[in-house]
């Protein structure tokens, strides 16, 4: 099993949340990903790093909202988050970090 360096890529960082963390009770985990990433290299991605099973892999992009700070304006970036359900019996502790 061979580590690539552009699964890290395609990860970026989980997502902890209330909502995030109410979803891990029905086997589901939330990541911030690539723009670019695709599902399948999403998939892998996550079996490859946790050494998991995934079953289903949803996406979603969040546009960038416009805010004021300071009285300047300014845009977020836009966020990628993939909603990963995983087989029944595999979990990935996202506490601990890789």
């Amino acid at each position: 099993m061979s580590l690539e360096p552009r699964h890290y890529d395609v990860i970026v960082s989980p997502v902890i949340t209330e909502k995030a963390t109410n979803a891990s009770e029905q086997n589901k985990v939330v990541f911030k990903v690539a723009l670019t990433a695709t599902k399948p290299q999403i998939k892998e991605a996550v079996e490859k790093l946790f050494d998991v099973k995934v079953k289903s892999v949803n996406t979603l992009v969040r546009k960038g909202k416009t805010k004021v700070f300071k009285g300047r304006k300014g845009v977020q970036n836009d966020v990628k988050k993939a909603v990963v359900t995983l087989v029944e019996g595999h979990t990935i502790d996202i506490t601990s970090g890789l």
